[in-house]
């Protein structure tokens, strides 16, 4: 079965971290990365990821840029550090050179070009901070009360999650804009 997982992981262009962080890739406790991932390969050790860090899918860091290496026969290195407690959003790209402070959320789909200070909710391209961490989790807090909420029952981490309950959940998100499961 690790064979058949190994393969499959080729095919799709995964990274084995294990080889990334044996390459100098750094990495905290706690790290979850999702399909599709990229951590740039070539220049990983420039790479430092803190604890409690999820990349959602398709997310790229990148520590080099080779857009001038034909017309000036240079690629522009520089380090990326991530902090703790840091949520990137699904198909964000962040670039050469870019410090995430802790206790950031990155929105899906960002171009994070400049450095995101701590406590900070980011999204856009490029990225720009709209909120502090606080307020925003505070709205979304007051959301959750508002509208309806499930149960990590009502998730496929539940083996017996059930046509009921995915009924259940479909006909509230007609009923609400939106669910939030715990």
């Amino acid at each position: 079965m690790k064979l058949i997982r190994k393969l499959l992981n080729i095919f799709r262009g995964e990274q084995n971290l294990n080889k990334l962080i044996k390459r100098g890739l750094k990495v905290g406790v706690q790290f979850k990365r999702m399909g599709g991932v990229i951590i740039d390969p070539s220049h990983c050790w420039h790479i430092e990821i803190g604890d409690n860090v999820t990349l959602a899918p398709r997310v790229h860091i990148l520590a080099h840029d080779a857009s001038t290496k034909i017309f000036l026969n240079y690629t522009r290195v520089a380090n990326v550090k991530i902090g703790n407690r840091v949520f990137v959003g699904a198909d964000t790209i962040i670039l050469p050179g870019v410090t995430v402070g802790n206790n950031v959320v990155v929105g899906a789909g960002s171009v994070v070009t400049k450095d995101i200070p701590d406590n900070s909710l980011a999204v856009g391209t490029p990225a720009r901070v709209i909120s502090t961490l606080d307020a925003y989790l505070q709205k979304e807090n007051e959301n959750m009360k508002k509208e309806n909420m499930f149960s990590k029952e009502y998730t496929l981490q539940n083996k017996n999650f059930s046509e009921k309950q995915r009924t259940e959940m479909l006909k509230s998100c007609m009923d609400f804009k939106e669910i939030f499961v715990e």
